[in-house]
């Protein structure tokens, strides 16, 4: 038995390859499926079964396109309703694979047809759950997500989620293996630890949601307690999860076409579609396509993309290094983004060579901003998110986190030179870039953001440690 979990830093993403006597199962795969066919190839293995944990919402999954590919069955769990054939297993339902056992254990809550799935060895015996959003390292699936597809308030959401925590996960031996579908930084969740698999056992002393005095009252109050409101591209993703997609050999092929800077403008003009420039921050601040949006391959990209410009109908084009523009084409396609038109031949040197109009940031060192707060009091935007800023920030900084910064932008001054930094200088980009395609244009981008403007001894609040916050 060979398990090998995939995990895909950018999205805190894990997928599963399970291997036993020449059989192969794929659990929440990435749109891009060959790497997974490729495997079962050096492996000399067939793929049988493709398990969907549920209908994901931060990202397109490779199910459809693998069944295609390999004749596998795709399975999800009771209460699925995809758009295309598939088997919907019962509770309890096994799967024979080689020499071992996958069993469909129903645990909704985060959606109603999350499910578990429980592997068990050749001697019979339970190895490893593949939990999905259900159960994380650390914490549990958000219970907000479903409620339009269930009718039920993400409180009625948590309550089937403590349910099925306690009757189906928690029982298990502790020396049972956990594997999740996410880790830190997935917006699935809250609180998820940064190792990305774990014992069962060791959740239950280390989870908060696995306490076992917890009551129900206690497990909603918690669970539901901070939510922020999930990314706007979220829904969209779980319809294309349900009703299928377009293969992703043709998203490559359209969005791959090589356009001149003449022919670039055009197509922006005409289909009214958002210029997206995956370059370094520091070179994006030295110039760029007029009202472009900065989103740096280099950083979250893919979740950023989801964030801020959420409808994934939008046709984009591309700035970017010409060795990355298919890679940057299948990170967009993973969070449901197919619609990219094509990319500048020659990037940014080709659009300022035809003569063309373009835009740079104002950026100053912190050292240079140090020196301005000691003449005069100036506005000070900090978008990092709400809990980075409550822990410490400037004093008199204003808290405009860029996950929703389209709602903040009544209260970036109109006429007053203003500030923005972030953590370490690459979402402040994004949000200048952002306001400068909102027409707002007297800002200037603190470089190397907060990091150096502490390093360089400029006074801020004093430190409140993130857990004591809760």
């Amino acid at each position: 038995m060979k398990i090998e979990q995939i995990y895909t830093g950018c999205l805190a993403q894990g997928a599963y390859y399970i291997e036993s006597n020449g059989e192969v199962a794929i659990i929440d795969p990435l749109r891009e499926v060959k790497p997974y066919i490729e495997k079962a190839e050096d492996d000399h293995a067939k793929i049988k079964y493709i398990f969907e944990t549920h209908f994901h919402a931060d990202f397109v999954s490779g199910h459809i396109t693998l069944a295609k590919e390999t004749g596998a069955d795709i399975i999800f769990g009771p209460q699925a309703n995809p758009s295309f054939e598939a088997v919907i297993a019962t509770d309890g339902q096994e799967f024979k694979l080689g020499d071992i056992t996958i069993i469909a254990l129903h645990t909704p809550g985060h959606t109603m047809e999350s499910t578990t799935y429980l592997l068990r060895d050749k001697d019979g015996k339970d190895h490893a759950i593949f939990s999905g959003d259900t159960l994380f390292l650390g914490d549990v699936g958000r219970p907000d997500l479903a409620q339009k597809a269930a009718h039920m308030t993400q409180e009625q959401l948590a309550e089937t989620l403590y349910d099925s925590l306690r009757n189906k996960i928690m029982p298990l031996a502790d020396e049972v293996i956990v594997y999740p579908a996410h880790g830190a930084g997935s917006a699935c969740g809250k609180n998820m630890m940064k190792e990305t698999v774990d014992t069962l056992g060791n959740q239950k002393k280390m989870n908060y949601a696995l306490r076992a005095d917890m009551t129900k009252e206690e497990f909603v109050k918690e669970v539901t307690d901070g939510l922020l409101p999930p990314p706007l591209y979220f829904p969209l993703n779980v319809k294309m999860n349900k009703e299928g997609y377009a293969d992703i050999d043709e998203i490559l092929e359209r969005g791959t076409k090589s356009l001149s800077p003449e022919d670039f403008e055009a197509i922006a003009n005409e289909t009214g579609a958002v210029v997206l420039d995956v370059r370094h921050q520091n070179e994006f601040v030295k110039g760029h396509v007029p009202r472009s949006i900065f989103i740096g391959i280099g950083g979250d990209f893919a979740p950023w993309v989801g964030a801020l410009i959420a409808d994934v109908q939008q046709p984009i084009l591309l700035v970017a290094p010409e060795e990355r523009i298919e890679e940057t084409i299948t990170r967009l396609s993973r969070v449901g983004f197919d619609n990219t038109l094509g990319y500048l031949e020659g990037g940014f040197e080709a659009w300022k060579s035809a003569s063309k109009d373009y835009d740079t940031i104002t950026s100053i060192p912190a050292l240079e901003f140090k020196n301005t707060l000691e003449k005069e009091e100036v506005p000070v935007f900090d978008v990092r998110k709400e809990s980075e800023f409550t822990a410490e920030h400037l004093d008199k900084a204003t808290n405009s986190p860029l996950s929703f910064i389209n709602d903040y932008l009544s209260d970036f001054p109109e006429d007053e030179t203003f500030y923005v930094h972030c953590a370490g200088g690459y979402r402040s980009v994004i949000a200048a870039s952002i306001l400068k395609n909102r027409g707002i244009h007297n800002l200037i981008d603190i470089a190397g953001g907060f990091k150096d403007i502490k390093d360089v001894g400029i006074e801020t609040t004093d430190y409140v440690c993130p857990t004591s916050l809760k």
